[in-house]
């Protein structure tokens, strides 16, 4: 067991469960400036998740868990408090973070085990 983990539980944080399913995607330069919940721009290109329109139907649509709790961004173990219980699930991730909150992003087909397995983890989920 890591030092930090026989020290300091792990933190519990309040999530809330964002309405309708969203789509992953890579962007272009000429992404859209709205209808987007998040861009990601790195070297190797850009990150788009927005949601799913009325005329589409995505093969893996996702939903997301909002952080409701800003915090410092030197506090450790706020990401993986919630990462651990959903890995150990086997439940895939896409995580977009801010300055004062992540997106954690599961399966839209597994987002009810995945409210679950965070409350089972000691987190208040709200939907």
């Amino acid at each position: 067991m890591p030092p930090y983990a026989a020290r300091v539980p792990p933190p519990v944080q309040p999530l809330r469960l964002l309405p309708g399913r969203l789509v992953v995607e890579r962007g272009t330069a000429d992404a859209p400036a709205d209808g987007w919940i998040a861009l990601v721009r790195a070297p190797d290109g850009l990150t788009v998740v927005r949601p799913v329109r009325d005329d589409e139907a995505p093969a893996e649509p996702w939903r997301a868990f909002h952080g409701e709790a800003a915090h410092d961004l030197d506090l450790p173990g706020m990401l993986l408090a919630v990462l651990r219980p959903l890995s150990e699930a086997g439940l895939p991730v896409f995580v977009c973070s801010t300055f004062d909150a992540d997106l954690v992003l599961v399966p839209a087909d597994r987002v009810d085990e995945a409210a679950g397995r965070l409350r089972d983890a000691g987190h208040e989920v709200r939907r």
